[in-house]
């Protein structure tokens, strides 16, 4: 059984974020980068499975972008993936969710993959669009914002989060994606041998025009920060006092009162 898993490098969401000299995305300067946390469950789970059905089953893990994703592809290995392929673009965050979407089905059309797993979407862009599309361009079943899986007898159960607190339940025929939402599982970080096997690893690197044939069918045109707002008020004093200062404030302020 074949099984791959897609990860995406994504900046720290702790970081001091400003426009790029284009204005079109941020700046990559003083960014620090981190596994996108979504891919983090998706990688859990592919490793579970592959686990589970042992030397018959072989793990491999995909990141698109320049070598700096090299980083999360060696955290993926070193959980527990058998070999990696990275997609040497240098433009990958300016490329839409159909073309990224496009580059792994170009990759994975051939590849004969039972079992595709996504983070549920991307910290950066949330576009929450690229599992589904790799589904559609494959000809794969699909569920999504899975936080349960279970896998026998080439049938996926997957437990998914709905609207309102509400949980489904599907049942998939392989082939077929599957997009990892937070709670799914608690991914497991790696260990030092793991992390020195994973340097004896293969990693196969494929120039992206090799894979992408795909015009964008979408562009961002603006990147920048929301615009400011005033700033709030902090009330004293006992309950009466406060209630007349609010009072005052709503007549003075807004319509509500008025």
């Amino acid at each position: 059984m074949k099984l791959l898993v897609c990860v995406k490098q994504v900046p720290d969401m702790e970081s001091r974020f400003k426009p790029d000299s284009r204005g079109v995305w941020f700046s990559e300067t003083d960014l620090a980068w981190r596994m996108n946390e979504y891919d983090e469950y998706a990688v859990e789970e592919a490793v579970k499975l592959r686990e589970q059905l042992g030397e018959s089953c072989e793990l491999t893990v995909l990141s698109i972008g320049p070598d700096r994703v090299g980083e999360v592809i060696k955290k993926a290995l070193a959980m527990g993936a058998d070999r990696a392929v990275h997609v040497q673009d240098l433009d990958a965050a300016g490329k839409d969710p159909w073309q990224i979407a496009s580059i792994i089905a170009g990759y994975a059309k051939e590849q004969s993959y039972d079992i595709i797993f996504t983070g549920m979407q991307s910290q950066d862009r949330g576009s929450a669009q690229v599992g589904v599309l790799v589904a559609e361009l494959l000809g794969f079943t699909c569920a999504t914002t899975l936080v349960g899986f279970a896998f026998a007898d080439g049938v996926i159960t997957a437990k998914r989060e709905l609207e309102g607190g509400l949980k489904g339940v599907a049942k998939l025929q392989i082939p077929a994606v599957v997009t990892c939402q937070l709670g799914l599982n608690i991914p497991r970080y790696p260990t030092l041998p793991n992390i020195m096997k994973a340097k004896r690893k293969e990693i196969a690197a494929i120039p992206v025009t090799e894979l992408l044939k795909e015009e964008p069918l979408a562009a961002t045109t603006s990147f920048h920060p929301p615009a400011k707002k005033g700033g709030g008020v902090v009330l004293e004093g006992d309950v009466g006092e406060l209630v007349e200062k609010v009072i005052a404030i709503l007549k003075d302020k807004t319509a509500v009162l008025r």
